[in-house]
């Protein structure tokens, strides 16, 4: 039986337009993805630069926020054809930010999200809440067809102590709040795999840094960008690296990645 190997980077850009002056293309060329997949575009598709929108080898998907200027915005650049994509799961509340992509492939259903910040207000933070559960009822549906979900992007919540530098000084902050948490719990009770986790579970590492403080030289940082899959890619087989890039610069956040074969 012949497989596929797909390599997947998912990367919160904080504003492209800024990062594509940061040596993005050599990022871009290093990393080497089947798919690569942003968040915080921060661009509306008719402000899409040619070098941006036309990558060699790779068609573009982009979903923007249609109700404020400079904010939100997912993305993919894929080698690979899929069979279908969509923007957001059809509410509108979440939809008009710009948060979700979904890109349906033979094997696997493909989530690029960028999961909302609770760090503004007490509305945000419901809002975030009411992301989590309604986004996930959403793949949940597509879990009763029988499909494998991969899905990525800046989750906005570490999940445990591990993930953070400084847990204790941070727990009454969103991001690592006891109710955020559980949602993470949540998810991996039904099934979801942390794939970064599953591989490396002692490991160290993050992929958000504060700009304040110098917090990036002293490592102070969070693991807060995930690959996560439903159990069935583990127990097919089909997992065989995940990682986080945190050798690339020009973002607040760094790169993660997945690796995987499919039939």
């Amino acid at each position: 039986m012949s497989t596929n190997q797909f390599r997947l980077i998912s990367w919160n850009v904080n504003g492209l337009r800024a990062v594509l002056k940061k040596n993005f293309h050599d990022t871009f060329n290093n990393l080497d993805a089947d798919v690569f997949m942003i968040q915080e575009s921060k661009i509306q598709n008719h402000q899409l630069p040619e070098e941006a929108k036309n990558i060699p080898g790779y068609d573009a998907i982009w979903s923007e926020c249609t109700t404020k200027k400079g904010y939100s915005g997912v993305a993919a650049w894929t080698r690979v054809s899929p069979r279908a994509v969509a923007n957001g799961i059809g509410i509108e509340r979440y939809d008009k930010e710009g948060r979700i992509l979904r890109i349906d492939f033979d094997a696997f259903t493909l989530f690029n999200v960028y999961f909302p910040n609770g760090q503004m207000n007490e509305e945000r933070l419901a809002y975030k809440l009411d992301f989590y559960h309604d986004f996930f009822d959403a793949c949940q549906i597509e879990r009763e067809k029988g499909r494998p979900l991969i899905i990525t992007g800046d989750f906005n919540t570490a999940h445990n102590e591990i993930d953070l530098k400084n847990p204790k000084a941070n727990e009454k902050r969103s991001g690592f709040l006891p109710v955020e948490r559980a949602w993470i719990d949540k998810i991996v009770a039904q099934g979801y795999v942390d794939t970064f986790r599953h591989l490396h579970p002692d490991t160290v590492k993050y992929s958000w840094w504060s700009y304040r403080f110098k917090a990036r030289d002293r490592n102070a940082g969070w693991r807060i960008d995930y690959f996560f899959v439903t159990s069935d890619i583990i127990e097919n087989g089909w997992l065989k690296e995940a990682f986080i890039d945190n050798t690339v610069y020009g973002s607040d956040h760094c790169p993660v990645g997945l690796v995987l074969t499919t039939p």
